[in-house]
């Protein structure tokens, strides 16, 4: 047989070549000088010109960052790459290609022969996934059902593991193997190999990406029972006075005047001389105040995933904005809670949680602009807020919160000298004394939950009316549950009934 009809018929039954590692041929370009040709055939940096049509293609498959050898039935006159930036194939020697993957797609590869004949081969690089499965079997050896596919330029994770925890370590195992390297890999030109595009012009992929097909066996749901707890305690004690003193004498008269009356006390004591010269007005007000809030929200949220919950209300706060305009903007207030449940290996729970409590103040701020006639009283929101990530498990509570405020107010008015005297001073001034404390708690419990079977009972499924009797005559709210029908008999055998 004549040696281009073997050269075709070797290349057209060539079959997918595994990869080997680059290591193990690295030396095989340092002994391409003893065995290549001094000088490159005429009209190599042409391209092959091939006489008569190319074969069949063959096919090869290579993983990227990995290289294989290819020898061939005879020496090899000229080749041509269709895209360098996928594949590189350097002669080492007069029969033998050293082909490696540079990045992943597909591209061909046109092979001409000493006798003039050429032959074509399609090259796919992909990428490995044999080093990431090993990497997950060393490092997470408990997850035995993880597997590792290629699609493309992407690596696909699937399986099922055993919680969230598992899936983020996966995830960033995978990460490393396709991020891509600071400098691709480059060979210099080889004589007799045809230009063709600049890396990266076309055929290369885009940046590698991860598929995650992973499932999660653990129960991904998390509820959260919250307990709202904030004791407001206050103490007034006012002393207020209000004199009037008139002498007359002749032609002279005097007037003393001390009055430092709020008018806002609950008790008066109002003494009073007959002849209105003379009047004295005692004010005194005690007051002890407890106010006790409490809310029990319950929320439920998927691993990884944000739930809140706000039970208040919203207001709206003009913005000025350009062009004299005026937006509003909108501000929620009341009792709130946001919270990202991460379910762990264990039955742990790494749970961030931010509650909220939040009231419109009694006091506001005025607000006034050109071109509006007027004013504006803008309310202002207090808010008592916290922050924190717990770790715990499945049942288990913890308490955040505290003391936040303890104020003490004490205010005297009187007059200079007269209000200083040590009994009879007590006419002549005003005390006022206030001191507030207030307390705030949360108290948090996680669950781990499940759905709810199909059909489920609810309390109310068995509650029925009463009738007229029941309700007036024996003072029933609710009515009679029916009872049950009889058992349904169960049939004899060869006809006989059951007594």
């Amino acid at each position: 047989m004549k040696p281009g009809l073997l050269f075709l018929l070797a290349l057209s039954l060539l079959p997918d070549v595994g990869a080997v590692s680059a290591a193990a041929v690295a030396a095989a370009p340092a002994t391409a000088p003893a065995t290549a040709p001094a000088t490159a055939p005429a009209g190599a940096d042409s391209g092959p010109r091939c006489r008569g049509d190319a074969a069949a293609p063959g096919r090869l498959l290579l993983q990227l960052g990995k290289s294989t050898m290819m020898r061939l039935p005879e020496a090899v006159l000229n080749r041509s790459v269709g895209n360098p930036a996928v594949l590189q194939a350097m002669l080492v020697a007069p029969d033998t290609l050293y082909l490696v993957g540079v990045d992943v797609g597909s591209t061909n590869m046109i092979i001409q022969g000493k006798s003039g004949l050429c032959s074509m081969v399609d090259v796919t690089v992909g990428m490995d996934p044999a080093g990431l499965q090993a990497t997950l079997a060393e490092l997470m050896p408990e997850e035995k059902d993880l597997k590792v596919s290629v699609a493309a330029d992407t690596l696909v994770l699937s399986g099922t593991v055993e919680d969230a925890n598992a899936v983020l370590r996966a995830v960033e195992l995978a990460n490393a193997y396709v991020r891509r390297p600071a400098q691709a890999l480059a060979r210099p030109a080889e004589p007799g190999a045809a230009a063709g595009p600049p890396a990266g012009a076309a055929g290369g992929a885009p940046a590698s990406r991860i598929i995650n097909l992973l499932n999660v066996s653990a129960p991904q749901q998390v509820m959260l029972q919250v307990q709202i707890a904030e004791v407001s305690k206050s103490l007034i004690d006012k002393l207020e006075v209000g004199a009037t003193l008139r002498f007359a004498s002749g032609s002279w008269a005097t007037t003393l005047l001390s009055n430092f009356l709020s008018g806002t006390a609950g008790g008066l004591l109002d003494l009073r001389k007959s002849n209105g010269n003379q009047q004295l007005t005692l004010e005194a007000q005690k007051q002890d105040g407890l106010i006790r809030i409490l809310a029990e929200p319950t929320v439920m949220a998927i691993s990884g995933q944000e739930g809140s919950f706000l039970a208040g209300g919203k207001i709206f706060i003009p913005v000025g904005q350009d062009n004299n305009k005026v937006t509003l903007e909108e501000k929620e207030f009341g009792v709130g809670l946001r919270f990202t449940p991460t379910v762990l290996s264990g039955g742990r729970i790494n749970l961030k949680v931010a509650p909220e409590v939040s009231e419109l103040s009694r006091e506001g701020v005025g607000v006034s602009a050109a071109g509006f006639n007027g004013g504006s009283i803008l309310p202002l929101i207090t808010t008592r807020r916290a922050a924190t990530t717990v770790q715990l498990f499945d049942g288990q509570s913890y308490a955040i919160g505290g003391l936040i405020k303890n104020n003490q107010v004490t205010n005297i008015k009187g007059l200079p000298v007269l209000g200083e005297l040590p009994v009879l001073g007590a006419l002549f001034r005003s005390t006022d004394f206030q001191h507030d404390r207030t307390e705030l708690l949360f108290v948090i419990t996680a669950h781990l939950v499940k759905p709810l079977p199909a059909n489920y009972a609810l309390p109310t499924d068995r509650l029925s009316t009463p009738s007229r009797r029941e309700l007036f005559l024996e003072g029933r709210m609710e009515g009679r549950q029916p009872s049950a029908p009889p058992p349904v008999a169960v049939p004899a055998a060869r006809g006989f009934e059951l007594k």
